[in-house]
């Protein structure tokens, strides 16, 4: 059996590949080394998948791909966890990035965008990535993500800047005041998450002048800051995944042809196609 999981900083997506039978897909909190340590990983494996620990004996290979995964001791921390349990399986460790490469560009050079919790761009050269120097996280980066669209929500509305019939909405969907904020922000762990969370709202004020003013400047900021300091950015198609990409694609695409941006793929998560890509490579 091999087993690839699709990490973001929000949520963890499991494919179980078996032969002759159709892969078995299981889901978990976020897996993210930067704030979580090894023995808080080991904590969420053991409560939230326990189902698909138990087919540990079984399970061979292991690949694992997610967010904070970009350095060999962040690799460490991911491995030594899955080890606890997989203590049979080879485990692979590596970045998001590589993930939505395999998913979108497959074999070919491309770029490949990450727009989901966080933000970020890479150059896939055909085999290995190439991060360049984004992908500064959600307190100096992190444009167009939803941390940067839930951040700009709640700033605006503690600042009284957001308009009144849209402030009353979000006022009654949240129930916010600056207490609560600042405690969830600065005092407890996934900051980023609980800004992204509330990311959301801006689906149901996307048709208003606000909500596309908000979805313009925060989209625009991404291709600006990201893709068009490539000097190539215009040679090759430029692929997107998460949640943000998919459901405000049509933005998304608008913003990148005014800005001579070829847009390829644009899917919600990767694992499906990654599961697909790390298969046919085994058998090649």
């Amino acid at each position: 059996m091999i087993l690839v999981a699709d990490s973001g900083s929000s949520k963890t997506d499991w494919l179980l590949a078996s032969p002759d039978q159709q892969p078995r897909a299981f889901k978990s909190a976020g897996l993210n080394p930067y704030f979580l340590t090894e023995k808080e990983i080991i904590k969420i494996l053991q409560d939230q998948i326990p189902e698909l620990i138990a087919l540990a004996p079984q399970i061979t290979e292991i690949y694992f791909f997610g967010a904070g995964c970009s350095s060999p001791d962040r690799h460490e921390i991911v491995s030594n966890a899955l080890s606890t349990f997989f203590t049979k399986s080879y485990i692979s460790v590596d970045s998001d990035l590589l993930a939505s490469a395999y998913a979108t560009c497959g074999h070919e050079k491309g770029f490949c965008c990450v727009l989901g919790t966080g933000s970020n761009i890479s150059f896939f050269d055909g085999e290995d990535i190439h991060d360049g120097q984004h992908g500064l996280g959600y307190v100096l980066g992190d444009e167009g993500s939803g941390t940067w669209f839930g951040k700009t929500l709640i700033t605006d509305y503690l600042y009284g800047t957001m308009p009144g019939d849209i402030n009353t909405k979000f006022k009654e969907a949240y129930h916010l005041d600056k207490e609560t904020v600042i405690k969830n922000v600065y005092q407890k762990a996934r900051a980023n998450s609980y800004l992204a969370s509330f990311s959301k709202f801006i689906t149901g004020i996307r048709n208003t002048e606000y909500g596309q003013a908000i979805l313009h400047k925060g989209l625009l900021e991404f291709v600006e800051t990201n893709i068009k300091t490539h000097s190539q950015y215009a040679k090759y198609k430029c692929h997107f995944v998460g949640s943000i990409a998919y459901i405000f694609a049509d933005e998304l695409k608008a913003i990148c042809e005014a800005n001579s941006v070829h847009v390829g793929k644009i899917i919600r998560q990767p694992i499906n196609d990654l599961l697909e890509f790390i298969v046919n490579r085994a058998n090649s």
